[in-house]
């Protein structure tokens, strides 16, 4: 995890349905990538973590959301820094790709939102984040790089939002699936 002066930093979260199994020929292009791809992002300016599986170089064995539902769930000094490596990296490839290896999306598939310098999201939280784009829309509390807010407008948000509030009346579980893709 790389030191950050940043008060927040940006956690970021994308699920993508896989048009065949990892281990399909179709799909060799996307996973010859990841490799290349998470070793830019790990010495990308401002980023600070990953969501790896134990003992693995990524997530995609991880499927939180669905078996034919992949993860990627990062966290970023700044939007600026997340945008920089999303769009003017190699990572870039695999989005001009994707079409090749993955469902279109119906709904959101992306969500940011802020988390106290040092807090690693879990899985459930990131889910939850995604559930809650989903369901009302971007907020502070759940956004995408269209419709973001600062640090500031999130933790202000955060003060006026009573404790424990979450999608569907009550919080958000490990196990609870999200809402159809």
């Amino acid at each position: 995890m790389t030191a950050s002066v940043h008060a927040a930093h940006l956690a970021q979260l994308n699920v993508a349905t896989l048009l065949h199994p990892l281990d399909d020929p179709r799909i060799a292009p996307f996973v010859e990538m990841l490799d290349p791809v998470n070793t830019a992002a790990d010495g990308a300016p401002g980023f600070v973590w990953r969501l790896v599986e134990e003992g693995a170089a990524d997530a995609t064995a991880l499927r939180p959301a669905g078996e034919d539902v992949i993860v990627n769930l990062t966290v970023w000094e700044t939007p600026e820094a997340l945008w920089d490596f999303t769009y003017r990296s190699g990572h870039l490839e695999v989005m001009r790709r994707r079409r090749e290896w993955f469902e279109r999306h119906v709904e959101a598939h992306l969500v940011l939102w802020w988390v106290p310098a040092g807090h690693l999201p879990t899985v459930g939280e990131a889910l939850e984040r995604l559930a809650d784009l989903r369901a009302n829309g971007p907020s502070p509390r759940a956004f995408t790089f269209a419709s973001s807010y600062t640090a500031a407008e999130a933790a202000e948000h955060l003060q006026t939002v009573p404790q424990g509030q979450h999608v569907q009346g009550r919080p958000f579980r490990e196990g609870d699936r999200l809402p159809a893709e």
